[in-house]
């Protein structure tokens, strides 16, 4: 007989853990969400109000405005830019929403590089 050893689907957990906080938070209009996603290659970020179902501002990797040596200096530049058209937009506080993702590494680079650049959360 033989024992198959299964691994956990590490997205099926980062969705479960991303769901238990979608329930506590929602982005509103006076203070919008910040959501993060992580791939592989690329990481973006979205300004979302939940009421109205409308992304006000977004940015990722793929804009020609970042650059960046590694993956985390290249978060860094996606915080930055995504700062700096909430700014234009008049939205300086918002709700940070992980997406799932431990803080830490592309993630907390990209909150931290938000923050240097004028979002409040």
């Amino acid at each position: 007989m033989t024992i198959l050893i299964t691994k956990p689907d590490k997205n099926k957990t980062r969705q479960k853990r991303h769901m238990r906080v979608r329930n506590k938070i929602s982005g509103t209009a006076e203070r919008p969400r910040l959501n993060v996603f992580r791939s592989n290659k690329n990481i973006y970020a979205q300004i979302i109000d939940d009421v109205a179902g409308v992304t006000l501002v977004s940015a990722s990797t793929l804009d020609s405005e970042v650059s960046g040596d590694n993956k985390t200096d290249q978060a860094k530049g996606v915080g930055e830019l995504v700062a700096k058209r909430a700014v234009e937009k008049n939205v300086s506080d918002v709700v940070f929403d992980r997406g799932g993702y431990l803080y830490h590494g592309r993630v907390q680079a990209l909150a931290e590089a938000a923050r240097e650049n004028g979002l409040k959360f």
